[in-house]
């Protein structure tokens, strides 16, 4: 059995188990941040939200007599 080469690897190991335990934790702060952005994307009031969607409904009225 070749000592070296087993520490070797088991210290690649660990490298690649902390560096995926980092992005992983980006990732988490990433989503968390969404998650927050999209609840206070929802907390806006339906109205608001429809003339975002369509400014100019309702802005004018054709009437004929």
């Amino acid at each position: 059995m070749d000592i070296p080469a087993l520490s070797i690897a088991m210290s690649q190991s660990q490298v690649m188990t902390q560096a995926s335990a980092a992005v992983l934790a980006m990732t988490l702060d990433t989503v968390e941040q969404q998650g927050a952005g999209l609840m206070e994307l929802m907390q806006v009031p339906a109205q608001e939200m429809e003339l975002s969607v369509h400014p100019n409904l309702g802005a004018n009225i054709d009437i004929s007599i």
